[in-house]
């Protein structure tokens, strides 16, 4: 089996680039957001969350009220990393969990989505790396488009933009680099381009990937 970290800067197509890698054939692929969103409701995780952030959890239902949750994490660098100190743990025992069930079914690739994925070590973890990017003025467009939706504040914008490395750092070390700003159907040929080589180099038979990979 090959493990490949997925990761970009924000608007930069990541989510978007998983859809796809999920729709191939032999890949299945694990997101961190959705392990984290499922976090939320066990107890365990709800109690470590409530001792540290007592104000977030509604008495009545007994659930974490995450609007107050952001509210109280504001733009404070030191609470969000007390959260990701409770939650990170508990995401990479899932990701463990998801491997050995995919290997368990013989799934020949599996992805992990990490979006702190170099900024956190994860990419120690995985055999291959994969940074989506896009031109600056590309995911400019793309945050303000969401600011303009109202899902994204300017705000919050700023201060995940300062807590993730810089795009050019990530595409530096990254196994694979995937441009999304020339159109869907160039993302998916490039990453279904990816698969098929890891495939063949892996699985079948040596293969040039070098068009590919992170320049020497």
């Amino acid at each position: 089996m090959i493990i490949i970290g997925l990761t970009g800067s924000m608007a930069m197509g990541k989510s978007t680039a998983a859809t796809m890698l999920s729709s191939i054939a032999g890949v299945a692929v694990h997101d961190s957001d959705e392990a984290v969103r499922h976090l939320y409701q066990q107890r365990t995780v709800k109690d470590l969350i409530k001792n540290s952030f007592p104000k977030t959890c509604h008495h009545k239902t007994d659930r974490i009220d995450k609007a107050a949750l952001l509210e109280t994490l504001g733009t404070d660098p030191e609470q969000w990393e007390i959260l990701e100190s409770i939650l990170h743990p508990f995401v990479r025992e899932a990701q463990q969990k998801f491997i050995r069930e995919q290997q368990a079914l013989g799934t020949q690739i599996v992805v992990l989505d990490i979006p702190l994925l170099f900024e956190t070590g994860g990419d120690n973890r995985v055999d291959y790396t994969l940074c989506v990017t896009a031109p600056p003025f590309i995911q400019q467009q793309r945050i303000e488009e969401r600011i303009a939706a109202g899902t994204l504040s300017a705000a919050d914008a700023a201060f995940r933009m300062s807590r993730q490395m810089p795009d050019a750092e990530k595409r530096k070390r990254a196994d694979f680099i995937v441009q999304t700003g020339q159109g869907l159907d160039h993302t998916r040929r490039t990453l279904e381009k990816i698969v098929r080589d890891l495939k063949k180099r892996h699985f079948d038979k040596p293969c040039d990937i070098k068009s590919f990979h992170k320049p020497c």
